[in-house]
């Protein structure tokens, strides 16, 4: 990679406006993020709280009524049931429909019945909702929490940005940093272009986004990886460094020092070829790399799932832990076997929990 020395004026200088500048998708994107996680947590949420009422003193009804029960799994995961629940208690009528999600890979039919809070008897759900209700809980925490934290980072990246840009406003010191032109995308007379913060020995890692008109390029001084290395400037304390152009039009320069400035650069090549941004538009991650990040993600599920597999057949305090039921019946029939063997041995004497369970739905297989 080549490197040069900017001479720019021992002076605070002022950069154009706009040269940082905020995805036109964090527009549209962030509050369709933030509209979804609100949806998904209203809608779940009181759900698993009844749920959880419930569950502290339930009671089965034998003769209660499930109708119209209907699962459905979406992207071969995520599994909706719902039913309405018709039944008497003391006396009273009720009705009630419920509908509960849940993150399962179970193929067929589920079983259900109807359980109610011996306490507050108008409170009902499917007994198939306390099974999974361990299930429910982490899925909506996580569900929750990713989605509500990308809405959050997007907001947070996004007043950075703004913050950065009413910084630029005022001169400050300038010093040329390096940066590694990620991705890059021409549509018409615009280049759109994405850099990190990552070559320099003060680097930052953080990346920014910016956008170039009219036959504008960027000031490139070298290659990398693949990745075309452009050369950029931090303005005072700004957060983020600012990608200069080629003609240095970015900075407030007289003519004669922006002429001064790119003196060095009139000339420069590599292996006899002048620099240019390399043509590869948004090739940020070579093909293996992103494999061994998905197989490596892969790889690390594998192995908790089977760890805390290990521990529920093993250790838990009770055979009705919902997450481990599920992934217990999950197992291949040898492993589930040996699971259940497991259960066995220190409950017994207790009902079979799901996936160990017999014909009957109580007795142990």
């Amino acid at each position: 990679m080549l490197t040069h020395t900017l001479n720019l004026p021992k002076r605070p200088l002022s950069l154009a406006r706009d040269v940082i500048s905020t995805p036109r998708a964090y527009f549209w994107s962030t509050p369709i993020i933030l509209v979804l996680t609100v949806f998904i947590f209203i809608w779940e949420a009181p759900g698993v709280y009844r749920d959880l009422q419930i569950s502290q003193n339930p009671l089965v009804l034998e003769s209660g009524d499930v109708q119209n029960g209907q699962c459905t799994t979406r992207k071969a995961i995520f599994t909706d049931c719902e039913a309405r629940l018709v039944y008497s208690h003391n006396g009273k009528n009720y009705d009630t429909d419920v509908e509960i999600m849940f993150v399962d890979f179970h193929m067929g039919d589920y079983e259900t019945g109807l359980v109610i809070s011996a306490e507050h008897p108008e409170l009902a759900t499917m007994s198939l909702g306390l099974d999974k209700l361990w299930n429910r809980i982490i899925t909506l925490a996580v569900l929750t929490v990713l989605l509500g934290g990308m809405g959050v980072g997007m907001i947070f990246f996004a007043l950075r940005i703004w913050r950065v840009k009413g910084q630029l406003r005022n001169p400050a010191s300038l010093v040329p940093v390096p940066v590694e032109i990620t991705a890059f995308d021409r549509k018409r007379d615009v280049l759109s272009i994405t850099y990190n913060d990552k070559i320099a020995s003060d680097k930052t890692g953080r990346s920014s986004y910016t956008r170039m008109k009219h036959g504008e390029q960027p000031l490139i001084i070298g290659s990398a990886n693949g990745h075309s290395i452009g050369l950029a400037v931090r303005h005072g304390k700004t957060a983020l460094p600012v990608l200069l152009d080629n003609r240095l039009h970015r900075v407030s320069l007289a003519n004669e020092e922006r002429v001064a400035a790119l003196a060095p650069f009139a000339d420069r090549d590599v292996n006899g070829q002048r620099l240019v941004l390399v043509d590869t538009p948004n090739k940020t991650i070579s093909l293996w790399r992103r494999l061994q990040t998905v197989f490596g993600v892969l790889l690390l599920i594998i192995v908790g799932v089977l760890g805390f597999w290990l521990w529920y057949v093993t250790s838990s305090e009770t055979q009705f832990q919902s997450p481990g039921m599920d992934i217990n019946n999950l197992m291949p029939a040898p492993l589930n076997e040996w699971g259940c063997d497991q259960l066995k041995k220190r409950f017994g004497q207790d009902r079979a929990p799901f996936g160990c369970v017999a014909a009957d739905y109580t007795s142990w297989k």
